[in-house]
């Protein structure tokens, strides 16, 4: 393997190319261009940022940051109806389970299963002093 000299990179980076566009009937030359492999990486790269500055721009100054999934934007009344219906969910699904128990104890009522409680096994307050 050929060592690669960092003056030799920089040669071929600095080597000098000509890009001529003709007129493929007359063969005329409509445009011509010097370039070096360094010019198109500069220019290239140069589009790249400007390009992705414009489209940052676009999304912080426009409002299609607000369609930006998970980007933490939104104005008070959406927050303000996020928060109420999560609210109202949470709440719907409490009912909904305290409704499920209910019908499950009705259940167990109507079908005779219900556990007989011995009084003498509860855990009762003692009461002291009980004058009327």
């Amino acid at each position: 393997m050929a060592k690669l000299d960092a003056n030799s990179t920089l040669k071929r980076l600095q080597n000098r190319y000509r890009l001529v566009v003709m007129n493929e009937d007359t063969y005329e030359e409509v445009v011509k261009f010097k370039l070096s492999r360094l010019s198109v990486y500069v220019f290239l790269s140069t589009i790249f940022v400007v390009l992705l500055g414009l489209i940052i721009a676009l999304l912080v100054f426009t409002p299609l940051k607000y369609y930006l999934p998970g980007a933490g934007y939104g104005d008070a009344k959406q927050r303000k109806q996020y928060e109420t219906l999560t609210y109202r969910t949470d709440s719907l699904e409490k009912k909904l389970k305290d409704n499920e128990r209910f019908y499950e104890d009705l259940q167990k009522v109507l079908k005779g299963n219900v556990p007989v409680l011995d009084t003498n096994k509860l855990d009762l307050p003692k009461v002291e002093n009980m004058k009327e």
